[in-house]
């Protein structure tokens, strides 16, 4: 019984939200649905910042989820083959202050050691930077795409490369290149 009673509200409720579209005297009645409604840029630039690449799953364009956690990959690649070198080279400098033999590169003195430490750690560091630029331009890359998903992209948009030619007032004219945007 509750459930019938339920139904009927449900039902009168619909019927009642629901304009009429009448028709008059030739009168026509259009009715335009947008299915894609833009994008909240908040919403996927807290989606991508929380967790990359929800912000462009949130977009619809998931495609670019193997290029965010590629390039994540990659990079995590390089800091760790980085910090291994860099940490081979560190033990090989202690070790050559402390006055052992270097038997791993017998033919680097302290100096070249020093340089490859440095140069080793400087590249490890580089690659956290790396690292931040990713996780940024995936946040930039939601918003931005955000942004744009109200964007008309109608056939109604050209635009026209045409050559021109303009008369001038003292005689003679302009040849030129003329651009046209028609939407």
């Amino acid at each position: 019984m509750v459930f019938r009673k339920t139904i009927a509200v449900f039902v009168l409720l619909a019927l009642y939200l629901t304009p009429s579209f009448a028709q008059t005297s030739g009168d026509t009645v259009t009715i335009e649905l947008n299915e894609k409604l833009p994008k909240d840029p908040k919403v996927a630039t807290l989606l991508s910042a929380i967790l990359p690449g929800a912000g462009q799953v949130y977009n619809e364009k998931v495609w670019k989820l193997p290029i965010i956690y590629g390039g994540f990959a990659t990079n995590l690649y390089f800091i760790d083959f980085n910090n291994r070198r860099y940490q081979l080279f560190r033990e090989e400098l202690g070790k050559f202050d402390d006055g052992a033999p270097n038997l791993n590169f017998p033919n680097m003195n302290r100096d070249a050691l020093a340089r490859n430490v440095d140069f080793w750690r400087r590249n490890r560091d580089l690659n956290f930077v790396v690292f931040g630029l990713i996780y940024i331009l995936n946040i930039v890359d939601a918003q931005v795409d955000a942004h744009l998903s109200g964007f008309d992209i109608s056939d109604d948009i050209s635009l026209l490369c045409e050559p021109s030619y303009e008369s001038l007032y003292a005689g003679g004219g302009l040849v030129g290149v003329s651009l046209k945007l028609k939407f």
